[in-house]
C-alpha cells in the first residue's frame, strides 16, 4: 500500500533517489507536469501514456538514474492498483447491475412521481446524488442525462434548471465521496481513515451540492435558456425489461457499502479497542473490499433476480461492467506511479520543508496544488493522484480527522473550473446541445462553485474538529 511509502518518506533513514536541491526539484516538477499537460492537450496522447512519460521525465530532470526512476514508477503503479483497483472493479460491476436491471430507472421514476414544479430541481439533485454513489461520473452522465432531457421535454422545464442539479450531484459524489477512484487514491496516499473521510465527505457534500445544484441552477437557467435537444433523447435503458427491482431493495443495495463503512468508523470511535470482538467484526465488514463485495453479491439477488436475469446474463453484465474501466485503472495506476516518483525524488520532503516557512495552511496548500493540476490537465483524477503524492508528507503528523480533511481538500481542488481540456466538458456540451461559451457559463461555473464551496467548508471544519 502507498501508505507505507508515506511512512517511509517520513523516516530519516530513507534516502531519496536524487540528491538534487530545492531549485532543481522545483524545476523538475514543473517540467514533468508541463510535459504531461503538453502531451495530453497538444498531442492528444492518452493520459496513461502521458503520465508514464512524464514520470520518467520528472526523474530525469531531477537527476535520478533511469533505472531508479523506472523502479519508482512501477512500484507506485503496482501499489496504487493493488490498493484501489479491486474497489474500482467492484464499483463498476455494481453500477452496471444497477443500470441494466432497471434499478436506476426505478429510483428515478419513484422520485419523479412524487416531485413537480419547484421541487423538481431538488428531486434531480437527490436522484443524482444517490445514483452517483456507486457510479463513475461518466457512467452517471450517460445514465441520467437522458432522464434529465425527458423530464425537461415532457414537463416543459428549463433544461439548465433540471440539468445543473443532476450534474452537481454526480460531480460532488465523484470528487468527494469514496468509493470513487480519486478519493480512494488520495485516502490511500495520505493514509487517511476511509470511514472518517466518507462521513466528512458526505457532510461537506450536502451543502455543496445544494448551493451548486438547485440554487445555482436558477441563474444558469437565466444565462442559458435552451430547449432539450430531441436528437439526444434515446430509448430508456430498461424499457425492454418485463420486471424491475423494487425501489426499497435498489436503494438498500446502493447504500449498503456506505452504511457498512460508516458503521465501521462509528464503532472504531465508540469501542476504540482493536481486540474487542465487535470492533473486529466491523473492521472486516466495513473494510472497502468487503463492503463493496457484499453490495455486489446482494445486488445479484436484489437487482438481477427481480429483473429475471439468468446466471449467464449476470455473468455477461459482470464482464461488460469490467471492460470500460481498463482505461480508468491504467490512468489511476499511472497517476500512482507519477506520485511515487514525486515522493522518491524528494519532492514531498521539499514541499514539507518549504511549507514550514509559509503561512499557508496545509489544507489550503493541498487545494491550490490540486486546482493548478486540474486547470492544466483537465482531469480530476490526475489532479487528485498527483496532488496527493505532493502533499502526502504533510499528513504525517495530522490527526485522523485532519488527514481526512486533507483528502477532501484535494478532492475539492480537483473539480475547479472544467474547461476545454476536460472530457467531461465536451460530454456535457454534446448531451445538452450547448455552444462552448454556453457550457463555460453553466457547467464550468458550476464546477468552480463546487470546488470553492467544498474547499471553504473543509477549512471551516478544520477549525471546529
Amino acid at each position: 500500500m502507498t501508505r507505507l511509502s508515506v511512512e517511509m518518506l517520513a523516516a530519516d533513514t530513507v534516502e531519496p533517489i536524487t540528491s538534487a536541491g530545492h531549485a532543481q526539484l522545483g524545476v523538475a516538477v514543473l517540467a514533468g507536469i508541463a510535459l504531461i499537460v503538453l502531451l495530453i492537450t497538444k498531442f492528444k496522447l492518452h493520459a496513461f501514456l502521458a503520465l508514464t512519460i512524464g514520470s520518467l521525465a520528472l526523474g530525469a530532470f531531477a537527476g535520478a538514474p533511469l533505472d531508479k526512476a523506472i523502479a519508482s514508477f512501477t512500484t507506485g503503479l503496482g501499489a496504487t492498483v493493488a490498493g484501489v483497483g479491486v474497489l474500482i472493479a467492484l464499483g463498476a460491476i455494481l453500477g452496471k447491475l444497477l443500470a441494466d436491471s432497471g434499478g436506476a430507472d426505478q429510483i428515478v421514476d419513484t422520485i419523479l412521481a412524487k416531485a413537480s414544479g419547484r421541487t423538481m430541481p431538488w428531486a434531480m439533485v437527490l436522484i443524482a446524488s444517490v445514483i452517483g454513489l456507486p457510479l463513475f461520473f461518466e457512467v452517471g452522465v450517460v445514465l441520467l442525462i437522458p432522464v434529465v432531457l425527458m423530464v425537461a421535454k415532457r414537463g416543459n422545464y428549463s433544461l439548465m434548471r433540471i440539468g445543473i442539479p443532476a450534474l452537481a450531484g454526480l460531480s460532488v459524489m465523484h470528487g468527494l465521496v469514496p468509493p470513487h477512484p480519486g478519493p480512494l487514491v488520495a485516502i490511500d496516499a495520505v493514509g487517511a481513515n476511509l470511514g472518517v473521510t466518507l462521513a466528512l465527505g458526505v457532510l461537506i457534500a450536502i451543502p455543496t451540492v445544494i448551493i451548486a445544484g438547485p440554487l445555482f441552477s436558477r441563474y444558469a437557467a437565466r444565462w442559458v435558456d435552451v430547449p432539450a435537444p430531441d436528437r439526444m433523447i434515446p430509448q430508456r435503458p430498461s424499457e425492454d425489461l418485463a420486471k424491475r427491482p423494487g425501489f426499497g431493495a435498489t436503494l438498500a443495495t446502493i447504500l449498503l457499502p456506505v452504511v457498512l463503512m460508516l458503521s465501521k468508523a462509528l464503532v472504531d470511535i465508540i469501542v476504540d479497542d482493536p481486540t474487542h470482538m465487535v470492533q473486529r467484526v466491523f473492521d472486516v465488514a466495513g473494510s472497502p473490499l468487503i463492503a463493496l463485495l457484499a453490495a455486489v453479491l446482494v445486488g445479484i439477488f436484489t437487482l438481477g433476480r427481480p429483473a429475471e436475469f439468468s446466471k449467464e446474463r449476470i455473468s455477461r453484465i459482470v464482464e461488460t461492467g469490467l471492460a470500460p474501466i481498463a482505461g480508468i485503472l491504467l490512468i489511476v495506476g499511472a497517476g500512482g506511479g507519477f506520485k511515487q516518483t514525486l515522493i522518491d525524488s524528494g519532492v514531498g520532503k521539499m514541499i514539507l520543508e518549504i511549507s514550514e516557512d509559509w503561512s499557508i495552511p496545509a489544507l489550503l496548500l493541498a487545494w491550490l496544488i490540486a486546482v493548478a493540476i486540474r486547470l492544466a490537465t483537465g482531469s480530476a483524477t490526475v489532479a487528485t493522484v498527483s496532488a496527493a503524492g505532493l502533499v502526502a508528507p504533510l499528513a504525517a503528523n495530522m490527526s485522523t480527522t485532519h488527514a481526512a480533511l486533507l483528502v477532501l481538500a484535494i478532492g475539492a481542488g480537483s473539480l475547479f473550473f472544467s474547461h476545454v481540456n476536460d472530457a467531461g466538458f465536451w460530454l456535457v456540451k454534446e448531451y445538452f446541445g450547448l455552444t462552448v461559451p454556453q457550457t463555460l457559463k453553466t457547467w464550468s461555473v458550476m464546477e468552480t462553485i463546487i470546488s470553492v464551496v467544498a474547499g471553504a467548508l473543509v477549512l471551516l471544519l478544520s477549525l471546529v474538529i
